[in-house]
């Protein structure tokens, strides 16, 4: 039963709605609860970590369909508590300050890169570290899962770097408020449809090879996984640039938020241009006024 392809995905689509869920979930709790507690959860999230990367090294070598799971979930369990750092503003960048409204290209490029740069490099230094571990290693599913986030989540930010029509920003907490100045909404950007076609390419690539695996149930398993995982990260991309109200699948279950978000004014320049033409109207109505 769980060797077949659609336990697989839906397996896999389930651990990435719980596991997305239960993270915005804690980062809206302590972000109600100030910034002591978003510190707080970072250190209650190191089991998550030490487990992940115990579970990571243990199956290195185990070439059984619980060892392709469990390496699955284990390099989930890292990334989880990467990205929990992150939310909670610990682990994010020397830049916490807002884009200046008129800031040229090459300004605005260095401030978005100083506003994730301590994150990515954690990233880049624990997939090495995790590439080094697996060289001789027949169970390298854990790797591979990890790759696809990073690849993945690496595109989204230049997507919404470079533009895109759609940016929910109602799950950013207070920490990263500063964030939403260096989105742009554009209709599209020339990068997307590129990053679009690469996953989708990839996803081709991890269902031919679940499909040649030979009897190799394990192998088939763990392709059937990052196939999935891969097309996840395909969906939200277009999540990006269609209108699919993705939020609702995780905002009924978000606390109410009991603390405003003080964030730096998005640039007009990188505003949409409904609300470029309402605030143009408001400003016209109150020149009238006078």
């Amino acid at each position: 039963m769980l060797t077949s392809p659609w336990v697989v995905a839906l397996s896999a689509i389930f651990v990435w709605w719980f596991s997305t869920g239960i993270l915005l979930w804690r980062v809206r709790h302590a972000d109600n609860r100030g910034p002591e507690a978003h510190l707080t959860s970072v250190i209650l999230g190191l089991p998550m970590l030490f487990a992940g990367a115990w579970g990571y090294v243990h199956t290195l070598h185990d070439e059984t369909v619980g060892g392709v799971y469990v390496a699955f979930l284990s390099a989930l369990g890292v990334w989880g508590w990467i990205e929990l750092s992150f939310l909670s503003g610990v682990i994010t960048g020397p830049n916490t300050d807002p884009c200046p409204l008129h800031a040229r290209a090459p300004e605005r490029f260095l401030r978005a890169v100083g506003t994730v740069l301590w994150h990515e490099i954690v990233l880049l230094t624990v997939l090495i570290a995790m590439a080094v571990h697996a060289a001789d290693a027949p169970n390298r599913f854990g790797l591979w899962t990890f790759l696809v986030l990073f690849v993945a989540r690496v595109s989204a930010k230049l997507n919404l770097y470079l533009g895109v029509p759609y940016i929910n920003v109602e799950f950013l907490p207070s920490t990263l408020a500063h964030l939403s100045s260096y989105f742009r909404h554009t209709r599209m950007n020339r990068f997307f449809p590129l990053s679009v076609t690469l996953l989708t390419f990839a996803t081709g690539c991890w269902i031919e090879r679940a499909l040649s695996a030979g009897g190799a149930n394990h192998r088939e398993v763990g392709f059937w996984l990052l196939a999935a995982l891969t097309a996840l990260a395909v969906l939200e991309h277009w999540f990006m640039v269609v209108n699919l109200q993705d939020r609702k699948l995780w905002k009924w279950m978000m606390p109410e938020r009991r603390r405003p978000v003080r964030g730096g004014r998005v640039p007009p320049s990188h505003l949409p241009d409904t609300v470029r033409r309402g605030e143009a109207k408001l400003l016209k109505e109150k020149a009238g006024r006078l």
